[in-house]
């Protein structure tokens, strides 16, 4: 590419994580500068909240074998996060909530996958060659509004 035409913005970003707690509140600022860098126009507040809420399940129901992966596409649909771990274990259910597996109103735990499906246009997971990645989408934010027309 010629030195004079800017470069076209990155379309996903991937980085890793530690396999600490430490990993939920570098995802929830990563969260928000991966989106600003796409220029992606999910909304960042729910972003950050499923993110964060992905990560923590990675850090307390897999091993410490290795590094998290967190995984940022600008798609047409919106925008898509994954989070990858080394456990190829499903993480639940995400298409549904069981019957008598509603979250126990007393419990800290137990809301995640909930929050995810409720507040993401879809969600899942697949197997990768480490392990398993847990996704959701979030459809494209609303525009924020332009500079205000003159009046005459």
């Amino acid at each position: 590419m010629p030195p004079d035409v800017p470069a076209p913005p990155p379309s996903s970003w991937r980085i890793a994580l530690p396999h600490s707690t430490a990993a939920v509140p570098i995802a929830r600022a990563l969260i928000r500068t991966a989106l600003a860098d796409l220029e992606a126009p999910a909304d960042s507040d729910t972003a950050e909240l499923l993110t964060a809420e992905l990560v923590a399940n990675a850090v307390e129901h897999t091993d410490g074998a290795g590094p998290i992966e967190l995984v940022v596409e600008l798609m047409a649909s919106g925008c898509q996060v994954e989070v990858h771990d080394h456990d190829p274990g499903p993480p639940g259910d995400l298409s549904r909530l069981l019957p008598g597996s509603a979250p126990d109103p007393w419990q800290e735990h137990g809301r995640g996958l909930l929050l995810i499906r409720a507040l993401s246009s879809a969600c899942g997971h697949r197997p990768t060659e480490h392990g398993k990645a847990v996704w959701f989408t979030l459809p494209p934010g609303p525009t924020p509004p332009g500079p205000a027309a003159p009046r005459d």
